[in-house]
């Protein structure tokens, strides 16, 4: 229901509903088609000469530690809690994850690591069900197939890395395996954009290690520039200097690709786009008949309420913020974990990490010279690449050592004994800065009943909507995955040949105060039917056909890679459908 107190805006073509990549993807697509397109971004304007200059975008404490870039938990929040029967409370100051605001959204403080899924995580129940049998998925796993293949997919992975420069090096070109690249990745119909980044020592040693025991290691697929790039918009990026300031940062060189270094440029000059910041949207309208969208209502700055009309909504934020707005709307019906019915809120998921500590006594790694997707990763024991019989799980992870930089504040890596304080801890400090690094796991995490997003009945925004509640933990096959990556990291470190090291296990429930990821997944996914899911292949709700969600909120499970590259395809594939198919026939893409 519109409220009474908005004023009603001329109407247009299509709205997109915050503006980040996925919002910046949408909006170029469809401004080609002729389209008039506006993109509601709720937090500031940011361009990289004004918000990022090499002249202050390099301040750990003002980004890093005081979170510049991310939402402010006193405007909006979630609550938080482990288990159906816990009472949820707010997070009130952002830890676990880091939800991104702002013109370029996270596609500004992203590190670059940009990967395509496997195959088989496109048909994680169907693959693992026929290898293992059907037992090793656990009643409670609610994992789903996607309805949409890696084939489908690929050639939309590839518009993403050819607009932001991905330096890389293939594994598979076209079914033959390539030397230097990823074996176990799927086809690829050409070679990355641009060659991949100079490798630092300790991705080197990293490299080195892995080979001895057999692995084939392989650069990180990075956002970072190797050289100069020209993208097919024509707009330029620059060479990476290693400046060690990514993730959390915006990159003042315009050396990572980002909405602001690959698509602004051109989409903001178009005269059939128009870009409002500050501007929250409240809720999605709908009409009588609860299955056509007539718009947005949204609050500005100053407070003032307005409804903005639209014959096509694009929901463009934040994986979390699409969920809750959803439900805020009434679109979907619910989930509910007791009975298993209803769609949005379902399947939530984020990732597992551990690291190993490496530590040398002879070798100066020099870890403040890195960037955000600079290193070394294998990728043996990730999705189904390896022989699961007999671990008791499903899944996997990559390995990897990536010299992202040592920040000063942040960096100060002691080895087990170390006192916590005081003069010994300072030499310990001195003595290891330059000496050690760590390999981090990155896992993937399965889908569970027991794992939702819903409102909550008691906490409140500043507008008086019920908060998001998110109930989430690692499930037994994640702490058994999880440890069984630690000690494939360990043993790499060991052939390393490190003097020290130091193996940190995944261990209890998930806790939202450490920063892990900000991979959060799920809760308004694809599928083939509308009963266990709430878009179709191409992201188009099943009960609203003119309301199309972006974002990694449409993943029925996560993976063990980053996200991005995955949300960026299923957006140019979206967008593919709404240009070559909705617009020619508005209404529902595929039967419900």
């Amino acid at each position: 229901m519109v409220p009474l107190s908005a004023t009603r805006l001329p109407s247009i073509d299509v709205v997109l509903v915050g503006f980040g990549w996925t919002g910046a993807i949408m909006g170029q697509e469809l401004t080609d088609e002729g389209l008039s397109v506006l993109a509601l971004e709720r937090g500031p304007w940011r361009s990289t000469p004004e918000r990022f200059p090499p002249t202050f975008a390099q301040d750990e404490l003002r980004f890093y530690y005081r979170h510049e870039l991310f939402q402010r938990p006193a405007h909006e929040t979630l609550t938080i809690r482990n288990k159906p029967s816990e009472t949820a409370l707010p997070m009130r100051v952002l830890g676990s994850f880091l939800p991104g605001t702002g013109v370029g959204g996270a596609g500004v403080h992203w590190n670059g690591q940009t990967w395509r899924f496997l195959p088989s995580d496109f048909k994680a129940r169907s693959h693992n069900a026929e290898r293992y049998g059907a037992a090793a998925i656990p009643p409670a796993m609610t994992i789903q197939d996607y309805p949409l293949t890696y084939d489908e997919l690929e050639p939309h992975y590839d518009r993403f890395e050819y607009l932001c420069g991905i330096a890389g090096k293939a594994g598979n070109l076209n079914g033959t395996i390539q030397p230097g690249g990823n074996p176990f990745e799927g086809p690829r119909s050409r070679e990355y954009p641009t060659p991949p980044m100079p490798q630092g020592y300790a991705p080197t040693l990293f490299a080195q290690g892995a080979e001895r025991l057999g692995y084939k290691p392989f650069p990180q697929p990075s956002g970072n520039m190797s050289q100069a790039y020209t993208n097919p918009l024509g707009v330029q990026l620059g060479p990476c200097t290693f400046c060690g300031f990514c993730e959390k940062f915006g990159c003042g060189n315009y050396s990572k690709a980002s909405p602001q270094t690959t698509i602004l440029p051109v989409l903001l000059r178009k005269p059939n786009f128009e870009l409002r910041t500050e501007s929250e949207v409240l809720t999605i309208n709908v009409d009588r008949s609860a299955k056509r969208a007539t718009g947005v209502t949204y609050v500005d700055a100053e407070g003032r309420e307005f409804e903005q009309p639209a014959e096509l909504v694009v929901l463009c934020a934040y994986a979390l913020h699409n969920v809750r707005l959803l439900l805020l709307s009434g679109i979907g019906a619910p989930y509910d974990p007791v009975s298993g019915t209803g769609v949005v809120g379902k399947n939530y998921a984020y990732q597992v990490f551990s690291t190993v500590d490496v530590f040398f006594d002879d070798k100066i790694l020099n870890p403040f010279i890195g960037a955000g997707a600079h290193g070394m990763v294998v990728d043996e024991f990730n999705g189904d690449n390896f022989d699961h019989s007999g671990l008791g799980f499903i899944g996997g992870g990559y390995i990897s050592v990536l010299q992202t930089g040592a920040r000063p504040i942040q960096t100060h890596p002691t080895p087990e004994g170390t006192p916590n304080w005081g003069s010994a801890w300072k030499r310990a400090v001195a003595q290891n800065y330059l000496r050690s690094t760590f390999i981090p796991t990155h896992g993937a995490v399965m889908s569970y009943r027991s794992n939702y997003l819903d409102l909550d009945p008691t906490y409140r925004d500043v507008y008086g909507r019920p908060l998001l509640r998110m109930t989430f933990d690692f499930g037994e096959n994640e702490h058994r995955m999880s440890d069984f990556l630690t000690d494939r990291a360990a043993e790499i470190a060991t052939a390393m040949g490190a003097t020290r090291i130091t193996r940190n296990y995944r261990k209890g429930s998930w806790d939202v105060v450490p920063y892990q990821t900000t991979h959060n997944t799920g809760g308004a996914i694809i599928g083939d039917n509308p009963q266990d899911s709430m878009l179709n292949k191409y992201s188009q709700s099943w009960d609203v056909p003119n309301l199309f969600v972006m974002g990694a909120s449409a993943f029925p499970q996560n993976a063990g890679y980053n996200p991005t590259g995955t949300v960026a395809a299923l957006a140019y594939y979206a967008a593919d459908a709404i240009r070559t198919q909705y617009l020619n026939s508005p209404g529902p893409l595929v039967p419900a």
